[in-house]
């Protein structure tokens, strides 16, 4: 049954001009840019490397394994290196230098294109928010990357770590936090993962076997500015520019092992249990409730689901609870058959999508990802 929408109790919203949302404009995205690394693979020839180093060469391991791969709904993936050098990287001081070189390349270009295409000069940015959960380093992406971009020394740095898959829905929400303190301000989000570097070539583990036919190396920028910042410079609605208007974070209790890194000398090891569908199905509706009956709108009403890739069991949990109609969940399944789940980066590459092929003028959206904790992050937009 579809979902009803009950009003939540807190501070009340005045209503937008089109009948919903804050009455005065919020935050706007103006700018989005992705980039995935050169090496390009398809999944045949991922899992192919697969069975000759995490199962060796069982008959009941390459089974197994094509059974795996058949219902990742992935076809290709981008990787940071050759799968050659990647079986090579069993020193977690090396596959960390590796992760540090491509996520230092990958950030660099996002970021000079998303600001290029908003139009937005680097001296002109006042914050910089990073999210990324596949390698480590300190200082963080966006101080590595202050300088070689020309961004101020009085630039406000936010580095975010442990979102995970969750971490380009809850950089988005804490963009629009900044902005609406700082209405006149231009913020940027950057999201690097390089997965494939993370994946630990001798676990046995169902986890890190599922998680090796799933996930895929990418990143992104965005680009956002305040209110009064985009009114001063004469930016227009804009069909391809979705307002935020509000988010919304759930953490579920008791559930820090269902989705994470166990961390030691090894490097990162996956945890993903297959608990992670069926608490999608528990609490997303409430969260989706909480977050949409807060401006009167109905999941009937949402014109796109920016949902990002966490795997075809979770989009079919996430389809019927929300009793989404056909094809509502098609840009995001395009993004994991093409490029494989990129952590927090993949519902950014579907975000540009929609910004490509925007709904109507005035419609609502939402954007979802869920993440460790177990963590639902959400937030609302207005096309």
């Amino acid at each position: 049954m579809p979902l009803t929408s009950t009003p939540i109790t807190g501070t009340p919203t005045a209503p937008h001009r089109d009948g919903w949302g804050p009455s005065a404009p919020g935050p706007r995205v103006t700018a989005i840019s992705t980039a995935v690394p050169a090496h390009r693979f398809r999944q045949e020839e991922i899992m192919e490397a697969l069975a000759g180093t995490t199962l060796g060469r069982s008959r009941a391991g390459r089974l197994m394994l094509r059974k795996i791969q058949s219902n990742a709904g992935v076809a290709t993936r981008h990787f940071a290196r050759p799968l050659a050098e990647l079986r090579a990287l069993t020193d977690f001081t090396d596959a960390n230098r590796v992760w540090l070189d491509t996520a230092l390349e990958l950030g660099e270009r996002v970021l000079t294109e998303a600001l290029e295409t908003a139009g937005v000069r680097p001296g002109d940015v006042d914050a910089v928010i990073s999210t990324t959960v596949t390698g480590l380093a300190v200082p963080s992406l966006e101080a590595r990357l202050a300088h070689r971009i020309g961004l101020r020394p009085d630039v406000r740095r936010i580095p975010l770590f442990g979102n995970g898959c969750a971490g380009g829905a809850a950089g988005l929400a804490r963009l629009r936090d900044y902005l609406l303190a700082h209405p006149g301000h231009v913020a940027v989000l950057l999201s690097v993962e390089l997965c494939s570097v993370a994946y630990q070539i001798q676990d046995t583990s169902m986890a890190n076997i599922v998680a090796g036919s799933l996930f895929g190396d990418g990143a992104a920028a965005v680009v956002a500015t305040g209110a009064r910042r985009h009114r001063e410079s004469g930016g227009g609605g804009g069909r391809g520019t979705p307002e935020l208007v509000d988010s919304h974070s759930h953490l579920v209790p008791d559930s820090e092992d269902v989705l994470g890194w166990e961390i030691g000398s090894h490097g990162l090891r996956i945890l993903l249990s297959p608990e992670v569908p069926a608490l999608t199905a528990e609490h997303l509706p409430k969260a989706v409730r909480e977050l949409l009956g807060a401006h009167a709108l109905t999941p009937e009403q949402v014109a796109a689901w920016i949902v990002h890739g966490g795997g075809p069991k979770v989009l079919t949990e996430v389809e019927r609870v929300l009793d989404l109609p056909p094809h509502a969940l098609e840009p995001t399944r395009r993004s994991m058959a093409d490029k494989g789940n990129l952590s927090s980066a993949s519902v950014l590459h579907v975000l540009e999508a929609y910004m490509r092929t925007p709904p109507p003028a005035g419609a609502p959206g939402v954007v979802a990802a869920m993440g460790p904790g177990f963590s639902i992050e959400l937030v609302l937009t207005r096309w």
